[in-house]
């Protein structure tokens, strides 16, 4: 191979990648938040769950680009890791769509799936043309590049060096490691098998050495899965550990049936002549025969998983950190939106806890000062802040990637939601520090008033209780109520304000306790409305 020739293979694999990735993109920017939906439906047992999987492995030509999927939903709770299981499975199967499309010399028409993507996104001004329009591209784009590696590499088939090199992968071991290796290094499966494809329509390589080949190939392709799994939770790591036993046993299978049966012959016989067909139905029987044997047994799997990943008691610790958001870097995009905005929500419920906890331990330590509850809304506190300034650099960082209209909506009012909470948090601290002056002064509210802070506690969790877990197709009647317990407050406040003007008045009350009370009136009527807010960004969201 000449400089050109290996310049024509590495650019050939990078338009297949891309093209891969232009179809991952558009995908997550048609379905974006919905993916969350349509898996809750379509999950429901393991043949649906299979479908699914191989599905969208089909859409996007990448099993990868799904695994990874999975984790992040795993791992952010969108999904259980016995659904994982079916998934996993399923795209397997759909990810063989690649070598058969190859073999059905889908390629030569390539060109016409580029011109037409390409021409649709820059003369469409519709925004879901555009979406469609890249997975079209995409899929011209992945073909175009296999073409260009399968030319790059004819000069091969007249080098003995290189054929004898071929022929060593008979070694079933060898095969596997190579295919296996070869595969982590491209982190794709359908790449990598359409390289073998290459490599076998110029006769460089037996189908009796390139199953071997393909095995380790499908094994590989894990690592992907496994580079997303870094730093996520245990059922996340999990759901590799079952894409490595899926694909583990499945070699293993495979392999002795190889050495012990004419399974070969039998793959050659039904396409003879032709070696780039033979590939993908090896390919093809492999992951469909592999999925029927394992399917009955993907709940032993999960629980193998569980065994092998035990959980950590450091997911329970709770030193300052996000719970919920785990950044999930990954050249896939399919699904991360779906992901991003369960996070956010899943933090924001957390923060709006941790402000309503603060709420109450603050007027009760107005009400009777406690040294352990003075000290646990300050921790808090400190921990509101937290989570408000971890949130929002989340947030801001997905404000920089691509997003459909309707998840950045949602992301800028989760933006908008946290900085209303971290205003009702400082209320809460403020109404804590009189309770400060109030001992340092030595003073005390009478049972009216006290009465009348209890009632005050009562009402800013009611407002908070009206605006947690918000269900989108509810957001009117949250709002609704939120203005109906906003005017509540308000009137609350007003009459409260009378009654503590009649009682300095009638001297009944000190002018310090007074300026206290008054204060205190402030921040409630303050927390009122920025619960308000919060009910207003939901239904803009929603």
């Amino acid at each position: 191979m000449g400089i050109t020739d290996v310049l024509s293979l590495f650019g050939g694999l990078a338009l297949f990648l891309y093209g891969m990735q232009m179809m991952s993109n558009g995908l997550e920017a048609a379905a974006g938040n919905k993916m969350k939906s349509i898996l809750e439906k379509l999950t429901s047992n393991r043949i649906k769950g299979v479908l699914v999987g191989a599905v969208i492995t089909a859409v996007i030509q990448s099993s990868s680009a799904t695994t990874v999927m999975v984790v992040g939903f795993v791992n952010s709770g969108l999904m259980t890791l016995q659904q994982a299981v079916w998934i996993i499975m399923g795209a397997n199967i759909g990810t063989t769509i690649t070598g058969q499309l190859i073999a059905l010399d889908i390629g030569a028409i390539a060109p016409l799936f580029a011109i037409i993507g390409v021409g649709a996104i820059m003369f469409s001004k519709s925004e879901k043309v555009h979406h469609i329009s890249s997975i079209v591209a995409g899929l011209g784009i992945l073909f175009i590049g296999m073409d260009m590696m399968g030319a790059a590499m004819e000069p091969l088939q007249e080098s003995e060096a290189f054929i004898n090199l071929m022929t060593q992968f008979s070694n079933p071991l060898l095969g596997i490691l190579v295919g296996a290796v070869f595969t982590a290094v491209i982190q794709s499966s359908s790449a990598s098998v359409g390289i073998l494809q290459a490599l076998a329509s110029t006769g460089m390589i037996p189908l009796s050495s390139a199953v071997y080949v393909l095995f380790g190939q499908n094994i590989g392709t894990c690592i992907t899965a496994v580079l997303a799994s870094i730093g996520t939770k245990v059922n996340a790591r999990r759901t590799t550990v079952i894409h490595l036993m899926f694909n583990i046993i499945g070699t293993t299978i495979f392999t002795i049936i190889c050495m012990v049966t004419p399974y070969v012959s039998l793959i050659e016989s039904i396409t003879p002549g032709d070696p780039v067909a033979q590939i993908a139905n090896a390919h093809t029987v492999f992951n469909i025969v592999t999925t029927l044997i394992l399917l009955p047994f993907g709940t032993y799997m999960a629980h193998a998983a569980e065994k092998i990943l035990p959980d950590s008691k450091k997911e329970d610790d709770e030193d300052l950190r996000l719970k919920y958001i785990r950044p999930f870097d990954s050249s896939y995009a399919v699904g991360n939106s779906a992901i991003a905005v369960t996070q956010v929500k899943e933090e924001v419920d957390r923060m709006l806890d941790m402000v309503s906890k603060n709420i109450s331990d603050a007027f009760d330590t107005l009400i009777k000062y406690d040294d352990k509850s003075r000290q646990k809304v300050e921790e808090r506190e400190e921990y509101i802040d937290y989570l408000n300034k971890g949130i929002s650099e989340y947030i801001v960082s997905l404000m920089s990637g691509e997003m459909n209209a309707d998840d950045s909506r949602k992301i800028n009012g989760y933006y908008a939601i946290i900085s209303n909470l971290e205003r009702i948090g400082d209320h809460a601290t403020n109404i804590a520090e009189y309770a400060d002056d109030m001992k340092k002064w030595e003073l005390q509210f009478s049972d009216n008033v006290l009465d009348e802070l209890e009632e005050m506690k009562k009402q800013c969790i009611s407002c908070l209780e009206n605006v947690k877990n918000v269900d989108p197709a509810d957001t009117g009647r949250v709002l609704n109520q939120a203005e109906i317990l906003e005017q509540k407050t308000d009137d609350m406040r007003d009459k409260y304000f009378k009654k503590q003007m009649q009682r300095l008045k009638k001297g009944k009350c000190k002018p310090q306790s007074g300026i206290v009370f008054s204060e205190v009136l402030t921040d409630f009527e303050r927390m009122g409305d920025h619960a308000l807010n919060i009910a207003q960004q939901y239904k803009e969201m929603g």
